[in-house]
């Protein structure tokens, strides 16, 4: 009776991932990031932002820099709720969303403030930049007595024509990146034998070892 000769196992998963080349695993996460970033800008909703511009220009009692002073307080008043609950009904959008999509910035040169809006729809964003940009400039001309300095509209924003989130292709560069920078920390911790076997380490006897061989010659 012939009896079958013993089938040797093939070869394992672990061992055929560990014949791949080292560099397939940068590859792989270049590819597989490249993807999901790409994905992920072409999928995500456009948002557009419309800024307005308004200017701290000094009175009679005043100067430029009162007026530079004035400024970056108005700027950042303009998101406060009292500016916001002014500017809610001319915008059209609830008070939340204004809190969330309008954000201002004042420069250290310059008595202006910047209103900026985001929103998808281009329209609104502006919209919405405008109308806290009028709300600020009410608030500032009822105080415009005691702080001798007016607050005018310089430049309205208007419906940007291009988006300003990240497109497809820089959230997907973005993603290569990332996978890049993953697969190679991958590959430094990946290990180096397989776990079925053991690793080749050198090892030297220590002392009570090589004395007691010793004594057995």
């Amino acid at each position: 009776m012939t009896q079958n000769p013993t089938r040797r196992p093939g070869p394992s998963r672990f061992s055929r991932l560990r014949a791949l080349p080292p560099w397939s695993l940068v590859a792989a996460g270049v590819l597989a990031g490249g993807l999901l970033g790409g994905g992920y800008g072409v999928l995500r909703t456009p948002q557009y932002t419309a800024t307005s511009y308004v200017v701290a220009v000094p009175g009679e009692q005043s100067d430029t820099a009162t007026a530079l002073g004035f400024a970056q307080a108005y700027g950042r008043v303009a998101t406060q709720v009292a500016v916001l609950a002014d500017a809610q009904a001319r915008a059209g959008v609830p008070m939340a969303t204004l809190r969330d999509s309008v954000r201002t910035a004042t420069s250290p040169d310059a008595p202006m403030v910047a209103v900026s809006a985001t929103s998808p729809r281009p329209a609104r964003a502006a919209g919405m930049a405008n109308a806290v940009a009028r709300a600020l400039t009410r608030h500032a001309d009822a105080a415009k007595a005691a702080t001798h300095v007016d607050l005018m509209q310089f430049s309205p924003a208007v419906p940007p024509t291009e988006p300003s989130s990240p497109s497809a292709g820089v959230t997907g560069l973005i993603g290569a990146s990332a996978g890049g920078l993953l697969g190679g920390l991958a590959l430094l911790v990946r290990p180096r034998c397989r776990p079925e076997d053991e690793c080749v380490r050198a090892s030297v006897p220590g002392p009570a070892v090589a004395a007691d061989a010793r004594g057995r010659l």
